[in-house]
């Protein structure tokens, strides 16, 4: 006997709600990746924005899913607060992001790794 596709197959079969329900889910995962890294490290919404200079109701929409968009600094210093670092790979080329500053302003800088 052939076993019938799940409602959630027939459901993916549609493809406004497939969009939906990837769109949902990748909000869902960085939330959940953020929500994560501060349980295992102990980590409050108040010391995480202190250690990277965001404000708490920017840390608090980013783990509640509130908030979707990120920009590359700020996703650095969130990383880095958790002892990661960004890197865009393509082909065994790795390219490194780093925030720094000048005059003030922030920037980002991409390292060219050995791998």
């Amino acid at each position: 006997m052939s076993k019938s596709p799940s409602t959630f197959a027939r459901k993916m079969k549609n493809p406004k709600f497939k969009k939906s329900f990837s769109k949902g889910y990748k909000k869902l995962l960085f939330s959940e990746l953020l929500i994560s890294l501060m349980e295992n490290d102990q980590t409050s919404i108040r010391a995480l924005a202190k250690e990277t200079k965001l404000s708490k109701s920017i840390i608090q929409n980013l783990r509640s899913g509130e908030q979707t968009d990120l920009k590359a600094s700020n996703l650095i210093r969130i990383a880095r607060a958790f002892g990661y670092e960004i890197i865009l790979q393509r082909k065994g080329e790795q390219l490194k992001l780093q925030e720094t500053t000048k005059n003030s302003k922030v920037h980002l800088k991409l390292i060219e790794t050995n791998h």
